[in-house]
């Protein structure tokens, strides 16, 4: 396995953790800090303690994702051989020859004009 599907793997589940910290959560305040004590103050440690819980797991699960990706993207680069793209390589497709056992391809039919569609 290489360093590369390591990090996918972990690029992955770091995303997937992030959207579940993120749909529970609810943009109005609610969410899961809401049902710890139905935003009263009579819960000791409760609704905003979670409520950081939640920002801080977030914003902490982006940062990491980031820098998967970044890590990913820098293991991507130093495994390749060449950095060069093989469209670039200066050769094109008129260019290159048919090896001898591959039929060559027909010549396009040229029409005159003089086509009888059956008038």
């Amino acid at each position: 396995m290489s360093t590369f599907s390591i990090f996918l793997i972990l690029i992955i589940i770091v995303a997937f953790l992030l959207v579940l910290v993120i749909m529970v959560q609810n943009p109005k305040g609610g969410g899961l800090s809401s049902s710890f004590g139905g935003g009263g103050s009579q819960v000791v440690g409760g609704v905003k303690k979670t409520g950081d819980f939640l920002d801080k797991s977030t914003w902490t699960l982006a940062t990491i994702l980031v820098a998967l990706i970044l890590l990913s993207n820098i293991t991507l680069i130093s495994n390749s051989t060449s950095t060069d793209s093989k469209l670039l390589d200066g050769s094109s497709i008129e260019n290159r020859q048919v090896p001898a056992d591959l039929p060559q391809p027909a010549a396009p039919a040229t029409s005159t004009g003089d086509s009888t569609d059956g008038q």
